[in-house]
């Protein structure tokens, strides 16, 4: 991790007369109306560099720019009374808590006008200020809960949730309404994948923020509202959908005859009643090395050749959409290692005649 620092030195009254470079121009007792006593004043910017901290140890490293102006009388032998400096160094720190601390530094620097590198070294006391925590939040009678979530810091660090974050997945509800009230996952703003962040449900549609399908009508919340603009509390609205488990040949969109019983059905149900139409959605599952925007497009096929099959039964193209949401859209979450069946699947959604009239339709 970085850090930056800065420091202004100032030395009022050095003896004899020193070059930029640090060094003594003659020794003290030479007489020469070029030489004699002056000050000098230094200006610096440090990026440090920090290793790691092992438990109190703190090794760094560090660079950055620096400015020293001189006293006029630097200007007697012909040299600049200023020189910009390139400094780069190292050094250790010892923290004794997280405010106070000694260090070691050691910097090697290099004026703007001479070649000849210097080396600094030295040692001191440090406080760091903002390091201790604000009195008002420290805990008076029981853990810390730094950002005020409700649950404490050890706790947030063994569920994995960010102690300096009242909402880690950033899904409108506190990690703590989560954990205590509501039972979601902190660390999925989705918890039920159903399109809809958890937040969202509790605080805007009053949906269940753990059942995909609050108002059991067949199609899960976040397509109706999202897709559909049904109301997800009222399941009758709710569109007809078709859940086809088609599975392909691998990176193949070809449909199997296995599947073809399934989908005339769909045809049946199109063929019967013209002001009816389809959306046809691809899904993919999703392990370690799949890739988002492949999935898209071989899910988007296989979609688009469920939509050829109804076609080619007689069934107007221009009343069907075929799209392809690769593993944007899960049912449960994926299992990256060994893959989830489930979300591979073919989603068939009719729209324009009720649920009653397609189930009439269906029967033998």
């Amino acid at each position: 991790w970085w850090s930056i620092e800065g420091g202004l030195l100032l030395a009022p009254s050095l003896d004899e007369q020193f070059l930029p470079t640090g060094e003594s121009c003659v020794d003290k007792e030479t007489k020469h109306p070029f030489f004699g006593d002056t000050w000098m004043a230094t200006a610096y910017v440090d990026a440090l560099f920090h290793f790691t901290r092992w438990e109190r140890l703190d090794p760094y490293l560090a660079g950055g720019l620096g400015f020293i102006l001189y006293g006029d009388d630097a200007l007697d032998h012909g040299e600049s009374s200023s020189a910009f400096v390139l400094r780069g160094g190292g050094g250790l720190m010892y923290h004794f808590n997280d405010s106070w601390a000694v260090r070691g530094d050691w910097r090697l620097l290099l004026t703007s006008d001479n070649t000849e590198f210097n080396t600094v070294a030295d040692a001191g006391l440090v406080w760091t200020w903002g390091a201790a925590v604000p009195p008002d939040i420290l805990a008076t009678d029981g853990p810390i809960d730094s950002d005020g979530d409700g649950l404490s810091d050890d706790h947030e660090r063994r569920i994995g949730t960010d102690p300096f974050d009242p909402d880690s997945d950033d899904d409108g509800l506190t990690d703590g309404q989560e954990v205590l009230t509501y039972k979601t996952d902190p660390l999925n703003p989705d918890s039920d994948f159903d399109l809809l962040k958890d937040g969202a449900e509790v605080l805007t549609h009053k949906t269940d923020p753990l059942n995909r399908d609050t108002d059991g009508g067949g199609v899960y919340d976040g397509h109706e509202v999202l897709e559909d603009k049904t109301d997800p509390l009222y399941g009758p609205d709710d569109l007809m959908m078709f859940e086809l488990n088609i599975n392909f040949d691998y990176d193949k969109s070809v449909v199997k005859p296995m599947y073809f019983e399934d989908l005339d059905k769909i045809v049946k149900i199109l063929r019967r009643h013209p002001e009816a139409s389809a959306l046809i959605e691809g899904h993919a599952d999703q392990l370690r090395t799949s890739k988002a925007a492949y999935n898209r497009r071989l899910s988007e096929r296989r979609a688009e050749a469920v939509r050829q099959y109804i076609a080619g039964k007689g069934v107007e193209a221009g009343r069907m959409r075929a799209v392809g949401y690769g593993f944007d859209r899960p049912k449960v979450a994926h299992d990256l290692l060994r893959g989830t069946p489930a979300n591979r699947r073919v989603e068939i959604y009719i729209r324009g005649i009720d649920r009653a009239t397609i189930l009439n339709t269906l029967k033998p």
